[in-house]
C-alpha cells in the first residue's frame, strides 16, 4: 500500500474515506469535504500521482489528506485501507466511489471477465467497504456513528442499452445495498444515502472508449449538457453533512433530469 500523510490542517469533523479519491467525482468530492474541515483517507487503484495531487491540494487548502493504494474487491486491501483511516483519527464517513464500466457494447457481445470485473469492484467492493465503515462507526461496535454515501448512477433506472447493461444492473445493486443499510444501521447511528449521477463530464467516457459521449448525449438531457463532477460532490457533502441529519435511505439524483 503506498501512504503518503499530510500534518497542515485539523480534522476537526472526522476522517472520511473516499474510494476512487483520485479523479473525477471522487477527486471533487474529497476537495470539498477537505475544504468543510474533514480529514481524509483517498483509496486510489493505479493513478498514484493524480491521488497524490488531490491529496496535495486539500493540504495546500488547509486540510489533511492521506493516500492508500486499494482493490476494492480486495478482503485485505479494504481492511488496509480503513486501517490508514483509524490511524488519522475517528472514521466519520464513507464515500463509496470507486466504480468502473468496462468497455461499451452490446450485452451478449460484453466478455464474462468484464462482467466479473464490474462486479467485483461496484458491488463486492461496496459490500466490502460498508462492512468495514459499519464496523467502525456503528454504536453497536463502540463507534460514535457516521454516515455512507454510495456513488451508484443513473444507470440503475435507465438500464443503458447497447452501452454496459452489467454496469447498470451493478448500480441498481448499490441502490439496494442503500436501502437495506439504512434500515440496519439506523438504529446504530449510521445513515446511509446513494447519489445517482447523470451524463457527467469525467474521464469514465475515455476510459470506456468513448471520450466524445458527454458532447454527444448533451441534447438528450433536460438542462441540455452534462453535469460536472463538483455538482455530483455537493450533494454528496450534503448528504454526509449535518444538515442532511434526518435523511437516510434515500436515493438522489444528480442527472440533469434524464
Amino acid at each position: 500500500m503506498h501512504t503518503e500523510t499530510g500534518t497542515t490542517g485539523t480534522a476537526g469533523r472526522g476522517v472520511v474515506v473516499v474510494t476512487g479519491g483520485g479523479r473525477g467525482i471522487g477527486a471533487a468530492t474529497a476537495l470539498r469535504l477537505g475544504a468543510a474541515g474533514h480529514a481524509l483517507v483517498l483509496g486510489y487503484e493505479r493513478d498514484a500521482a493524480a491521488a497524490d495531487e488531490v491529496a496535495a491540494r486539500v493540504r495546500t487548502a488547509g486540510g489533511a489528506a492521506v493516500t492508500a493504494r486499494v482493490d476494492v474487491a480486495d478482503e485485505e486491501d479494504v481492511r488496509r485501507l480503513f486501517a490508514t483511516a483509524a490511524d488519522a483519527g475517528p472514521l466519520t464517513g464513507l464515500v463509496n466511489n470507486a466504480g468502473i464500466t468496462g468497455p461499451l457494447g452490446p450485452f451478449a457481445e460484453t466478455s464474462p471477465a468484464v462482467m466479473r470485473r464490474v462486479v467485483e469492484v461496484d458491488v463486492l467492493g461496496a459490500l466490502l467497504c460498508a462492512r468495514e465503515a459499519a464496523r467502525a462507526m456503528s454504536t453497536r461496535y463502540g463507534g460514535a456513528g457516521g454516515a455512507i454515501v454510495n456513488v451508484s448512477s443513473g444507470a440503475a433506472t435507465l438500464g443503458s442499452p447497447g452501452e454496459y447493461v452489467h454496469y447498470a444492473a451493478a448500480k441498481a445493486a448499490l441502490d439496494t445495498l442503500t436501502i437495506g443499510l439504512a434500515k440496519e444501521l439506523g438504529p446504530e447511528g449510521v445513515r446511509v444515502n446513494s447519489v445517482q449521477p447523470g451524463l457527467i463530464s469525467t474521464g469514465i467516457h475515455a476510459a470506456m472508449g468513448d471520450p466524445g459521449r458527454p458532447a454527444r448525449m448533451a441534447p438528450e438531457i433536460p438542462l441540455r449538457r452534462a453535469g460536472e463532477p463538483d455538482e455530483v460532490a455537493a450533494a454528496i457533502a450534503w448528504l454526509l453533512s449535518d444538515e442532511a441529519s434526518y435523511t437516510t435511505g434515500a436515493v438522489l439524483r444528480v442527472a440533469g433530469g434524464r
